[in-house]
């Protein structure tokens, strides 16, 4: 437990929440299939009575006035939020020289398997803290393999559900165009029992305007063991396979989704020099201007990108002294969404 550091605050309100939903269930109302379910939620998403701080000293004292959009689905469907979870601090976009799983306020996650390796980020805590069984489930966030990454490393299963699917309403936000909530848990079936509590359309998020209400997706009826029969799927192996110890592994998992009916494309990308190049722009300018909003939206006690990296530079000792804020920077120099590039 605490050599992880994969638990950042933990939710003064949650034996009460416990209570409540144990005494609905003695009164026969069960909400659903997380009734009483202990979930952890990644700390850059919203949740009262907690603070969001995304693992920094500037956030230390924040505290939203309300939950996130995708907590109150949660809470509908009889989850407890147990606590918030540690995290690679501003999700892993700060400098590009960062540490996964380490921010300001909660130190530095350690990989429950082998203490010195790495987490993987920036979903780094509520991906060790499932691993370690310390909750049922947790929510990450992911821009760019922050889900995906952790859970890999840790041996779970971690899903960034398509853009859409679920509100980022309440979320500190890197990129509006890539941005999403998605599970984490220890089966597929659990990680489908939580995006099906997630997901739906909220009105402040203009990127679920698809979706039908506030419907209930059963993801777990189409759990099935013949689910791959007749997928198509992808594999670069220039991309996976460039180490001698990877290529058995690809390869018996390659072997496993054709025995299970899927039919597998080798393929290979030319280059992803260009491409990360422009993700990289289009982050720093939604970036930009993405957390302004919130500071704005939610009254924390910085008000802009600027005075989060003044911040930073007037607490150096303890935010910058294992790396810098290059990518803050950065951002803080790109123009508006409407300017030209």
């Amino acid at each position: 437990g605490p050599a992880l550091r994969s638990v950042i605050e933990i939710n003064p309100a949650a034996r009460r929440e416990a209570a409540q939903r144990d005494a609905e269930r003695r009164a026969g109302r069960i909400r659903g299939p997380l009734h009483g379910m202990p979930i952890l939620l990644k700390d850059n998403i919203g949740a009262t009575p907690m603070h969001n701080t995304a693992g920094s000293l500037a956030l230390k004292t924040f505290r939203p006035r309300r939950d996130a959009f995708l907590v109150q689905r949660l809470r509908e469907a009889g989850a407890v939020i147990l606590g918030k979870t540690n995290l690679s601090e501003w999700a892993n976009f700060r400098s590009t020289g960062s540490t996964s799983g380490w921010s300001a306020l909660g130190g530095q996650t350690r990989n429950p398997y082998a203490l010195d390796r790495n987490p993987c980020g920036s979903s780094s805590g509520s991906a060790v803290a499932v691993a370690a069984n310390l909750a049922v489930a947790a929510i990450g966030t992911e821009t760019d393999g922050s889900i995906v990454c952790p859970a890999a490393v840790t041996g779970i299963v971690g899903l960034k559900p398509t853009v859409g699917l679920v509100s980022r309403d309440g979320i500190i936000p890197i990129s509006f165009s890539q941005d999403t909530a998605g599970p984490m848990a220890r089966s597929v079936a659990d990680a489908a029992l939580l995006l099906a509590a997630m997901a739906g359309r909220d009105e402040s998020d203009p990127a679920t305007a698809t979706m039908p209400g506030r419907a209930v997706y059963d993801y777990g009826a189409r759990l099935r063991p013949d689910a791959l029969h007749g997928a198509r799927i992808g594999v670069l192996r220039n991309a996976l396979a460039e180490r001698a110890e990877i290529k058995p592994l690809l390869d018996q998992a390659v072997a496993a989704m054709r025995a299970a009916g899927a039919t597998v494309i080798d393929t290979a990308l030319p280059s992803e020099d260009g491409w990360e190049k422009d993700e990289q722009t289009v982050l720093l300018y939604e970036f930009k201007n993405g957390l302004n909003r919130y500071f704005q939206q939610w009254r924390t006690p910085v008000a802009s990108l600027g005075a989060l990296i003044a911040f930073n530079d007037a607490h150096a000792s303890q935010e910058l002294h294992l790396f810098g804020q290059e990518l803050l920077l950065q951002a803080e120099q790109a123009g508006s969404l409407n300017d030209p590039i």
